[in-house]
Formats: C-alpha cells, sequence, structure tokens
C-alpha cells in the first residue's frame, strides 16, 4: 500500500508542528497494560429524553453492512497482525490515560478503514502499523485536550517508527476514508442514561457500574463483529452486564422504546 498516493504534499493547518523523525524498526508488543476507566464524578439529574432520540436514529446511519465485515473476517491474511495492531492502540491509550471515547474512536476508525475497498486496505506489515499511529493520533485530536506529537504517540516499543510527515499523510487517508464523518455516536453517548434506567442505585453504584462498563465497552471493542451492533445495543449490554441484569427483568422491561430487544438479547448471548 502507498500511503502517498491521492495525498496533497501541501502542509495542512490542521497539524501541530513536528520534528522529524527516521523510519525504524522492530521490536516485540508487551501485554496490555489496564485501561484507563470513565471519570464517573458526576450524573445529571435529568437526561434530555429528546437528545437520547435523536442520537438513537443518528446512530443507524453509522453501521456498516453486515456482508462488509463477513468478507473482511474471510480474508485468510488477517489475524494476528490485526490484533496486534489493536493491541499496540490501546496499550498506548492506556499508557497516556485517554478517555475512554478516545479508544472506542480510534478503534473504530481502524475497523471502518479495514472495511474499506481492498485499494485501501492494509493486511499486515508495517502499513497496518501506520493505519494504528494515525486511527490513535485522529481520535486523540477528536476527544483529548492534550495530544503528544506524532513521534511521541509512537510509544511502547512498536514494530515500525514513522516521520510525522508520514503519519500525517496516512491520517489524511483515513479521513477521507471515512469521508470526514469523525465525530460519530458511540457507547459512551448511553451510558449515563442506562444506568440511570436501573432502579435503587446509590451514587457508589452507579460509578462503579460506569466505570466498569467502559471497561467492558473498550475491552470487546477490539472485535470487529462489534460493528454489527449499533453503540446504544453495546452500551445497554455492558450496563445490564456489569449491573447482572436481563433486559426482560420486570422492573426494567426496555430501556428505551427504540431500542431492538432482539438485537440486545443477541449481543449478550
Amino acid at each position: 500500500m502507498s500511503v502517498s498516493t491521492d495525498v496533497s504534499s501541501t502542509p495542512i493547518n490542521l497539524y501541530c508542528n513536528e520534528t522529524p523523525g527516521d523510519a525504524l524498526c522492530s521490536n516485540n508488543d508487551d501485554d496490555i497494560s489496564e485501561i484507563n476507566s470513565m471519570s464517573s464524578t458526576d450524573f445529571p439529574a435529568d437526561i434530555d429524553e429528546s437528545y437520547i432520540d435523536n442520537i438513537l436514529l443518528s446512530e443507524l446511519h453509522q453501521t456498516p453492512a453486515t456482508e462488509l465485515i463477513t468478507q473482511f473476517l474471510e480474508i485468510s491474511e488477517v489475524g494476528s497482525a490485526h490484533q496486534d495492531a489493536l493491541n499496540w492502540m490501546l496499550k498506548v491509550h492506556a499508557s497516556y490515560r485517554f478517555r475512554p471515547e478516545t479508544a472506542y474512536l480510534s478503534v473504530n476508525y481502524f475497523h471502518c478503514f479495514m472495511l474499506s475497498p481492498p485499494p485501501l486496505q492494509p493486511v499486515k506489515g508495517w502499513p497496518l502499523q501506520l493505519l494504528a499511529v494515525a486511527c490513535l493520533s485522529v481520535a486523540a485530536k477528536m476527544e483529548e485536550t492534550r495530544v503528544p506529537s506524532l513521534l511521541d504517540i509512537q510509544l511502547l516499543e512498536p514494530r515500525f517508527l514513522f516521520k510525522p510527515s508520514t503519519v500525517q499523510r496516512m491520517e489524511l487517508l483515513v479521513m477521507s476514508c471515512l469521508k470526514w464523518r469523525l465525530h460519530i455516536i458511540t457507547p459512551f453517548s448511553f451510558l449515563h442514561y442506562f444506568i440511570a434506567k436501573l432502579p435503587h442505585l446509590s451514587p457508589r453504584s452507579k460509578d462503579f457500574i460506569l466505570t466498569h462498563s467502559s471497561d467492558l465497552i473498550i475491552s470487546t471493542c477490539r472485535v470487529i463483529k462489534i460493528l454489527a451492533y449499533t453503540p446504544s445495543t453495546i452500551a445497554a449490554a455492558a450496563v445490564l452486564w456489569v449491573a447482572n441484569q436481563t433486559i426482560d427483568g420486570p422492573k426494567l422491561e426496555c430501556f428505551h422504546n427504540r431500542m431492538d430487544k432482539a438485537s440486545l438479547k443477541s449481543y449478550l448471548h
């Protein structure tokens, strides 16, 4: 895959100034460290139901076709290299203590790029690592108030180290592939709302469920099959799992009348 084709070499103001570095390789990955949990300092007293209605409708337009996921899983070369790239992204996310949304966005960008037409689809080797760096960097710029440089974000002995200019070109390719739709609905948009639907919870219990639901979402987002489910389904399933509840519980009935209970049950099982 060539990352220089179809990408302008003109400097882009979107990026911070970077110090050029050399291209190096290669080292082994470490085990994934603990993932930073979602901050849980406050729950809103009232959650705007119209806002939830709107994002439940919006999320339906960002779910990729199931056949694309099936076709991707049938590619024989996809396997450990794909998981290694995702594991590296989550390790760096944990190391910098980025927000949970950053982890989800970066993996989502990565998966959506991998589901793009074959000419853009890196299967293994340095293109896959470059894609991981670019996706994590773009996600951090979307969610974080302090973003490391394009050299500093390449932590934890990645197999390859790329020049900032190379990462910038790959960032543009990723954003173009995503049609610049970088602000997407995530499961974290629904967590507070669904936790508020659980009956008789103390503030401490709400914080516990929020933290562990967040960790569960990040831990499972690396599985590309997750893209077949809407963010609201992923969030509801995480909350129910952590709270040891079921969607058919007599006190719960349903989190929202727009929720697809069949899809939620499928995800939970």
